[in-house]
């Protein structure tokens, strides 16, 4: 029988910000601010059909006037849109049972996988992330296997011909570079410096972070294989991607206002050439003991073919932890390596291993210093950790620490030419949350970074130019109906 169900969600969360991200400059001072995300879904589902539709609108209060106008534009927007048709299910008595379940989910949809670490839904951003997709879903015997398909275009329009991709969501409006405001060209990301002014270098230092998660540049195209199989206290996933993204050339267009003449300069998206990227790797999770009480997880992916640049890739990740469950409290230890170019090797090759779509926020420091919209060191990153976690009896509140140690996987050089001091500091997060009702949770989180002088570099920041103690606290309040 078909079930039509609704639900919705209000998170919102207000945020102390002495430092999140990256070192908070000295003549700088604090941030602090709610922001809120709203969603409402419809779902169907029948035995042949699944539909989900989530409207989702994000905010920070007080973003828009108390009484606005058309012309202020609107922030709601489509989270998902999606349907999955069941084209074969073993109860089906009508059809030969060669599979235990086959599927094919098409429409806007989150990608989430394992651990989150490559393809995942970042929900701890207010936006969260979707992709626009279609992925055949497979079942058999403990076996699972996806294939997934994507192709992004940015218009319909009769007068457009080929597929040129302009692969970000670009500001309508920037400063050419007489500080003159002009509509931002089109096909073109501009390239812009901190005071918002088109700047005729070739780096996006605002809207393109280097390599992480595709910010700034999202991708053309994408197809990934995901397979897994279950075990009986063990799990082994396999995973290979390959994403392509539009080249480009550096180029400019002129802008008359009055009797200045300014230009804005960009990156032009004009091309059929595709750089394509290869990532693949393996994940096993697995209980080292009878009692399933001690718990192991590995994993390791390569990454070669071209950057977005067009860079020629050689990198790597890995990851391996231990965890311990012993009455109210779980215990993990555990470190992530990410691979980095080394500043004193005359390799041609890119080194940095981009995490692709993930959730960078869930492994590597809940203050968000690396592989988010923040950039990630040219270095790499070494990431120690340990954490320490107590949930009640009743599982209403819960507390734990998670202590990170971040280092440089590569060696770096210094202003002078000589080595770079490989640590670049400690963070300490403390999460709690309680559930009021069945409806509703509170979270508070509080977290601190002790970093070194190191860090400025990692984060491209000038020397002796920002406080090296960083805090952040968060309340957070999220109802789901």
């Amino acid at each position: 029988m078909a079930q039509l169900s609704f639900s919705g969600q209000l998170r919102t969360r207000t945020e102390y910000r002495d430092g999140v991200g990256t070192l908070r400059m000295k003549s700088m001072d604090p941030a602090f601010f709610t922001s809120q995300r709203t969603r409402l879904t419809a779902a169907y589902k029948s035995s042949r059909v699944q539909f989900q539709a989530t409207l989702q609108d994000v905010r920070v209060w007080g973003q828009d006037a108390s009484t606005i106008s058309a012309n202020d534009g609107s922030k709601l927007g489509v989270h998902e849109a999606w349907a999955e048709i069941t084209l074969f299910n073993k109860s089906d008595s009508t059809l030969a049972k060669w599979v235990d379940h086959l599927a094919l989910k098409v429409g806007r949809q989150e990608l989430l996988y394992d651990d989150s670490r490559l393809l995942g839904n970042l929900d701890w951003l207010q936006q969260a992330r979707r992709h626009d997709a279609i992925v055949l879903k497979m079942l058999h015997h403990g076996w699972r296997a996806d294939l997934g398909l994507a192709f992004n275009q940015n218009t319909d329009a009769f007068q457009y011909d080929g597929t040129y991709y302009t692969p970000a969501n670009v500001l309508p409006y920037i400063k050419d570079s007489k500080g003159n405001v002009v509509a931002s060209p089109t096909g073109m990301i501009p390239t812009v410096n901190a005071q918002g002014y088109s700047s005729k270098s070739g780096s996006l230092a605002v809207l393109n972070p280097p390599s992480t998660n595709a910010l700034g540049q999202n991708y053309k195209s994408l197809q990934f294989l995901y397979v897994s199989k279950s075990f009986s206290s063990s799990k082994l996933t396999g995973l290979i991607l390959s994403d392509q993204f539009g080249a480009y050339t550096l180029d400019s267009t002129r802008n008359v206002a009055g009797k200045d003449t300014g230009y804005v300069f960009g990156r032009k998206y004009h091309s059929s050439l595709n750089h394509a990227r290869f990532t693949y790797g393996l994940t096993l999770s697995t209980m080292l003991e009878k009692s399933k009480k001690v718990q192991l997880n590995a994993g390791f992916f390569y990454q070669s073919g071209h950057d977005k640049e067009g860079l020629l890739l050689d990198a790597f990740t890995s990851t391996l932890a231990v965890s311990m469950q012993h009455k109210k409290m779980a215990y993990t230890l555990g470190w992530d390596y990410v691979s980095g170019n080394d500043a004193f090797s005359s390799s041609q090759l890119n080194h940095r291993f981009d995490p692709l779509y993930g959730t960078p926020h869930k492994f590597w420091g809940y203050m968000d210093y690396f592989y988010v919209a923040t950039g990630s060191p040219l270095g790499g990153l070494s990431n120690v950790y340990a954490k320490a976690k107590y949930i009640s009896q009743n599982k209403r509140f819960s507390t734990g620490f998670d202590l990170h140690y971040f280092a440089l996987a590569n060696q770096q050089k210094q202003l002078d030419g000589k080595p770079l001091d490989a640590y670049l500091g400690m963070e300490l997060d403390w999460i709690s949350t309680y559930t009021l009702n069945k409806s509703s949770q509170l979270e508070l989180g509080l977290c601190a970074l002790s970093a070194s002088d190191s860090m400025e570099y990692a984060k491209s920041l000038t020397p002796g130019s920002s406080l090296k103690n960083a805090h952040w606290a968060y309340l957070q309040l999220n109802i789901l109906l």
